[in-house]
């Protein structure tokens, strides 16, 4: 019964203008996000831009993001790299040295280099053993 009252492009339109709707709102939060972001630019300037947004919605973003598209880009990629080398030192931390293979082979470099004495490799040796 309902299918009759609603045909096939009245739902397409309906997901069309719903697809619209979800995609302006998340327009509207990558604007409002970047502008308080920004570190480059005044608080007064930030307000502007808001006000501007606000007042004006489609006029106000459709304009930041011609005039900034170039900022907004470098912003991105600034903080996807900062993310990454964050989680890279956490990894590094975290991960540990390698157990106590690692470290006696560590130290077996060092006799070998002559850097480290029989005795001392045999206390990193000892050392190791016990922490396992």
């Amino acid at each position: 019964m309902l299918a009759a009252d609603y045909p096939f492009l009245d739902v397409l339109w309906t997901m069309l203008i719903f697809f619209a709707w979800v995609i302006w709102f998340w327009l509207l939060i990558t604007v409002f996000a970047d502008i308080f972001r920004r570190r480059d630019t005044s608080g007064g300037v930030k307000v502007l831009w808001v006000i501007f947004v606000i007042i004006l919605p489609f006029l106000g973003v459709f304009i930041y993001l011609i005039a900034e598209h170039d900022g907004m880009a470098e912003r991105n990629v600034k903080d996807v790299q900062t993310s990454q080398a964050q989680t890279d030192a956490y990894i590094r931390s975290v991960a540990g040295s390698g157990g106590p293979a690692a470290e006696i082979e560590r130290a077996k470099g060092l006799l070998d280099s002559g850097a480290i004495t029989q005795a001392e490799f045999d206390a990193i040796k000892q050392k190791a053993l016990a922490a396992a």
